[in-house]
C-alpha cells in the first residue's frame, strides 16, 4: 500500500498538506496496524497523535486507537516532528501572480518535506504564507542545491507547466564552482546512461545509450578554480554532479561525489554548501504567452573555500 502527500478532501494544518494510508485484509487493531506500518514513528507517538485527533476518516472524525480496521479504510495523518532542526537561512518569494510562484531556495532546505524537515521545507513555509492550500513543486532541485523553483498555484493548469518539463521547453541555467580544468575544451556537450548507483541515494554512469545531457560553459577562473555554467538538457537525479565529476572535476561542496564523505542523514555542516546555483530559468507560458525569465539573488563566488 503507498502513503503519499498530495491534495486530499482534509485541508492542510500549518502548511502541512494530509498523507493517507490504506488498510490491508487481516491489520490489526488501528494504533497495532500505525505502529506496524510507519515504525519511523514510534508506538507511544501514534498513540498521542490518535489522542490528539490527528489521525482522521474520510469524513474528517478523528480515529479512536482501539478500533478495528476494516479492509480499504483510509486514514488520514498530518507529518510532524517534534524536533525538527531550524534551518539558518529562509527561502524568498521572487514572484508571484496568480498562476506561478517563484521561489529562492536556501541550501540545504528541501523542496517538500523529507527526511527530518517538514515545517522548514519549502513548501510547507510557502503554503504557511501565502495560504495557498493548492501549491504544488513544478520540478524538484536537491536539498543541498540553491537557486529557483517554480511552484504552480491552480491544481487544473499543472499538467500544462509539467509538459513544457518533458518536453524540455524550459531552459535552465545552473551556475557551478570546481577545479579548473584547462584541458577540457569548453564549452562541450556531455552524455551519458544514468542509473540509481551504490548506496541508494547515488547516480551512477553505466554504458549503454545516453539518457542524460548537460552542456557546460566556463564562465571565469582564477587559476585554479572556475565558475562553469550548466544547462541540463535532461533533468536525471544528480544528473550535474554526476557530469561534472564524470569531467574530472566535481563541484566544490560534494558530499556524494566522487566518494561519499557524509550520508543524507548525517549532521549538517551549514559551512560548506554545496557550490551549485539554479541560476536562471526561462519559457514560454502556455498558460498566459507571456515569455517568463527569472534570475537568482542568490551568489557564487570563486573565494577561497
Amino acid at each position: 500500500m503507498r502513503k503519499s502527500e498530495r491534495a486530499f478532501p482534509m485541508p492542510p494544518r500549518d502548511g502541512v498538506s494530509a498523507s493517507v494510508v490504506s488498510v490491508p485484509q487481516g491489520a490489526p487493531h488501528l494504533l497495532d496496524f500505525l505502529a506496524q506500518r510507519m515504525p519511523g514513528i514510534s508506538r507511544s507517538e501514534w498513540a498521542e497523535r490518535l489522542a490528539q485527533g490527528l489521525v482522521l476518516h474520510e469524513d474528517g472524525q478523528a480515529a479512536l486507537p482501539h478500533q478495528s480496521c476494516q479492509p480499504g479504510l483510509r486514514l488520514y495523518y498530518y507529518r510532524h516532528l517534534a524536533d525538527e532542526p531550524v534551518l539558518p537561512v529562509q527561502a524568498k518569494v521572487l514572484f508571484e501572480d496568480e498562476h506561478l510562484l517563484v521561489a529562492d531556495k536556501p541550501h540545504f532546505m528541501p523542496v517538500t518535506p523529507t527526511g527530518r524537515y517538514v515545517q522548514q521545507s519549502l513548501l510547507v513555509q510557502l503554503k504557511r504564507q501565502t495560504g495557498c492550500a493548492d501549491l504544488v513543486p513544478l520540478h524538484r532541485i536537491d536539498r543541498e542545491t540553491a537557486g529557483l523553483v517554480l511552484f504552480g498555484k491552480r491544481l487544473h493548469e499543472r499538467d500544462a507547466y509539467h509538459a513544457l518539463f518533458r518536453n524540455h521547453l524550459i531552459h535552465k541555467t545552473y551556475h557551478a564552482v570546481a577545479g579548473h580544468a584547462p584541458h577540457l575544451k569548453l564549452p562541450l556537450a556531455h552524455t551519458s546512461r544514468l542509473v540509481p548507483g551504490e548506496p541508494f541515494f547515488r547516480t551512477q554512469e553505466v554504458p549503454g545509450p545516453a539518457n542524460s545531457e548537460t552542456r557546460i560553459a566556463l564562465l571565469h577562473t582564477d587559476g585554479q578554480r572556475a565558475l562553469y555554467a550548466l544547462e541540463p538538457i535532461s533533468g536525471k537525479r544528480h544528473q550535474l554532479r554526476v557530469h561534472m565529476n564524470a569531467l574530472g572535476i566535481p563541484i566544490e561542496g560534494d558530499l556524494f561525489y566522487p566518494t561519499v564523505l557524509r550520508g543524507p542523514d548525517a549532521p549538517e555542516d551549514f559551512s560548506q554548501p554545496l557550490q551549485l546555483l539554479a541560476q536562471a530559468v526561462q519559457f514560454t507560458d502556455t498558460i498566459t504567452g507571456q515569455i517568463r525569465n527569472w534570475t537568482s539573488g542568490l551568489r557564487l563566488t570563486l573565494r577561497p573555500p
